[in-house]
């Protein structure tokens, strides 16, 4: 190489390291002059460099600082513990924080956050270390501020009987007052357990209290949440919790304290008023039905001396009677003069109700148990507690609710549909059916054993054709009933209309009696009361009109055809291979004409 190459070699290395040193120079420069105390460590542990702010700060000599020399400003209290937390991250080597209180120079102690990372080779080998110190005096007494106000709030909130629960910002549960320990059973380390809420909360709440809570948090603002709470009995009871947020002199969210107030009783209290009211409706719907017993018959008289004696028991009732005959009259009348008259009287027509429904009508459901199930809804028999109930045409139940309400009526409890809480109930069953139960048993569509539950105390209603004395009452109440409804004065009665109201075997019972009366009413403009004869053309009247041979020739040809059915199903009347499906009639109207007819349809099964 030339003397001229190598003089100019040895000038661009001498720019280079004068460039190299300026840098160094300006990165020194901003070193020592950033707030932050900043400095490097050995592998072991010891001081490589601290920035000048530190000895600035610290009031020590260049030579004291480095290697170990840094503990002489560590607070006395805390040296050991640092050390220790120290070497654990020399040991693993990666990111760390740690705290200490270091000794400014005029000797006041100050709380520092010191940040540590490594440096490491391309073995993975630690090189060095980078650090850095900053001032957290500010956060600390704001932190012991708090959790000396803490300290005091638990004193203060453990004499509150109210259940309370300290979360921290993001929701997590710091502290527990005594009233919620002796609420729920639990301890103050359950409380702050990471499940203590799948523990705590009714598992069907869980997920709509996550995200209402989620949501609330988000917002810092106070918000509500309803949901069930498992309480030390091993009862969930609905509770209302209250979130307040807690923020510091800074406006920062520190807290959140949650009070929770128990409303199972409220809850309860409007989930069956609710279904009060939907009775009350269903009874203002009815009240076009006759609200009094009309008659005088002897076979009247013998269903009144009935309902006067088991009244006053809690026996459960079995009203039997054909469509019309006043079931639900004579229910209503047993629970007016039961000790239960001042409670709920709860009607069920099991026969209107889908049978996929039916159980949830009955006995309720929780949130989610079945498509459109949005709300936890109490059952007829939670709303009738303390009360009647009324099952009309029970014996329309499907096979698996005879299930559910044969335990009622043996031990008085059920659970919710979807639920797993046994519900307690003190509540009369009066059932009604216009169906042979008997019959029913035999085909194996009724429980047997529900058939003897309700069939504690029988009351078979007449039909109106069996009290044709009665007829003559009912007719008078009815006009003057409907005459003051429809503001017309009706005196008199046509003789032939009340001949053929005598005359008609009346199918549909006091039901149909009251629909032709008020139809009747409505057409009628003068002051006589008369019926259009082509309404009542079901049975000819007992006239001249009307020979008694043409009457037993048609009797006994409708027992023959009756008979054929019969036999030919083997005695089975519903069903779609009975004789009611033979006939091509309604099955209650072929068990009413068997019964009319004295047809013992056992003699026709298969032996």
């Amino acid at each position: 190489m030339s003397e001229v190459a190598q003089d100019a070699e040895s000038h661009e290395l001498s720019d280079a390291l004068e460039k190299l040193g300026q840098e160094a120079a300006r990165l020194q420069t901003v070193i020592d002059t950033v707030p932050s105390f900043l400095w490097t460590s050995f592998p072991d542990g010891s001081k490589e460099y601290l920035n000048k702010r530190w000895y600035e700060y610290t009031g020590l000599s260049l030579e004291q600082g480095k290697g170990w020399g840094w503990k002489v400003v560590v607070h006395p209290d805390d040296l050991d513990q640092l050390v220790r937390e120290w070497r654990a991250l020399l040991d693993a080597p990666k990111p760390g924080e740690l705290e200490t209180r270091i000794r400014r120079y005029d000797g006041e102690y100050r709380w520092f956050l010191i940040r540590v990372v490594p440096q490491l080779d391309a073995e993975g080998n630690v090189v060095r270390w980078f650090g850095s110190n900053t001032d957290i005096e500010d956060r600390k007494r704001t932190e012991k501020k708090l959790l000396e106000e803490e300290r005091e709030l638990r004193r203060i909130t453990d004499a509150i009987p109210q259940t309370i629960v300290v979360l921290d910002p993001k929701g997590q549960p710091l502290y527990a007052n005594q009233a919620m320990l002796d609420y729920t059973g639990l301890t103050m380390q359950d409380v702050i357990a990471s499940d203590f809420r799948a523990r705590t909360y009714h598992p069907e709440d869980l997920e709509r209290v996550r995200e209402e809570r989620k949501a609330g948090l988000a917002r810092g603002l106070p918000f509500e949440i309803e949901q069930r709470a498992l309480r030390k009995d091993g009862q969930y009871r609905w509770l209302l919790l209250r979130y307040n947020p807690f923020h510091d002199e800074q406006g920062r969210l520190v807290r959140w304290y949650v009070t929770g107030t128990d409303i199972d009783d409220r809850k309860r209290a409007e989930d069956r008023t609710r279904n009060e009211n939907v009775a009350l409706r269903e009874d203002i719907v009815r009240s076009s039905m006759f609200e009094e017993i009309v008659g005088s018959s002897e076979q009247l008289r013998h269903v009144l001396v009935q309902v006067s004696k088991v009244a006053p028991t809690d026996s459960t009732v079995l009203v039997l009677g054909e469509t019309g005959t006043g079931k639900e009259l004579i229910a209503r009348a047993i629970h007016n003069r039961s000790k239960r008259s001042n409670r709920a009287f709860i009607r069920v027509n099991c026969a209107a109700i889908p049978s996929s429904l039916i159980a949830s009508e009955l006995f309720g459901h929780e949130r989610g148990s079945f498509t459109g199930a949005t709300q936890r809804r109490l059952g007829r028999f939670e709303s009738a507690d303390g009360g009647t109930i009324f099952l009309d045409e029970v014996g329309d139940l499907p096979p698996e609710t005879q299930v559910a309400l044969l335990r009622v009526l043996q031990e008085r409890e059920f659970e919710r549909v979807g639920g797993n809480q046994t519900v307690s109930v003190d509540v009369r069953v009066i059932a009604a059916t216009n169906r042979d139960l008997t019959s029913a048993v035999a085909e194996g569509t009724f429980r047997q054993d529900l058939f003897y539950r309700l069939n504690v105390f029988p009351i078979r209603l007449p039909a109106l054709r069996e009290r044709i004395s009665d007829i003559s009452l009912l007719v008078g109440y009815l006009i003057d009933r409907y005459a003051q409804k429809a503001g017309k004065k009706i005196r008199n009665i046509d003789k032939k209309t009340m001949e053929l109201f005598h005359a008609y075997d009346w199918p549909g019972n006091i039901r149909e009696l009251q629909n032709v009366v008020e139809r009747a009413v409505i057409l009628c403009e003068g002051e006589t009361f008369f019926v259009d004869e082509a309404w009542l053309t079901r049975v000819a009247p007992k006239s001249a009109m009307t020979s008694v041979p043409l009457v037993a020739n048609l009797a006994e040809h409708e027992r023959e055809m009756l008979e054929a059915a019969l036999r030919e199903s083997e005695g089975v009347v519903g069903g779609p291979t009975g004789a009611a499906v033979k006939l091509g009639i309604p099955r209650q109207t072929l068990e009413s004409k068997i019964r009319k007819l004295g047809i013992n349809r056992y003699r026709f099964k298969a032996s």
